[in-house]
């Protein structure tokens, strides 16, 4: 018997990692971020039946089997190897319904495009902001240093939901739409003492 020690397997780094993250569920304190399949689609359709979820970034509610071609699309994973698509239906604990999606587009494994929905009944609640925190929060576990979302201008509701995880606007803008940055963590060995 040998007593060589086994090394240990390296850790995964870049679009190898994220594509972890892609089949990862993840947890908030009242929803659980289920990685999305096929057979969401029919409830999905239902929790985003409501057309006023369109208002900001257009389009029309999806019929169960246009989001069952879509979600089959998604759930293979992006034809791009450097891109991981990362998809989670969000199924509140309490009383296991689905209530909307978070989605994060992971390029080179350390830059996340973040975006989100709650249907309109589950609204006014905080369930965006306990999911969007949830999701910033396994970005950052699963080592992507960068995370982005694009919000309307007028979309306060979606604003707070951005704030609420952690993100700041910036002056940047594309296609009508505030780029807000995650805020970088200060490292504790460049910062100074407090001044005063």
């Amino acid at each position: 018997m040998s007593t060589e020690p086994v090394p240990a397997a390296p850790v995964p780094t870049g679009p190898l990692r994220a594509e972890l993250l892609r089949t990862a569920s993840l947890r908030s304190a009242r929803l659980d971020l289920v990685p999305l399949r096929v057979e969401h689609a029919g409830e999905m359709a239902d929790v985003l039946s409501d057309p006023a979820l369109h208002t900001f970034i257009g389009g029309s509610p999806a019929t169960a089997q246009a989001l069952r071609s879509r979600y089959a699309r998604l759930v293979v994973g992006s034809p791009d190897p450097s891109v991981v698509w990362c998809n989670w239906v969000l199924r509140r604990r309490r009383d296991p319904c689905l209530v909307g999606t978070v989605q994060a587009t992971v390029t080179g494994g350390s830059l996340a495009e973040i975006a989100w929905v709650v249907g309109t009944p589950w609204q006014g609640r905080g369930y965006a902001s306990e999911a969007a925190a949830a999701l910033v929060a396994g970005l950052r576990a699963h080592s992507v240093r960068t995370v982005v979302a694009h919000v309307h201008p007028d979309h306060l509701a979606s604003a707070a939901v951005a704030a609420a995880a952690g993100l700041s606007p910036t002056d940047e803008e594309q296609d009508g739409e505030i780029r807000w940055r995650l805020s970088p963590t200060p490292d504790p060995d460049t910062v100074g003492p407090p001044h005063g």
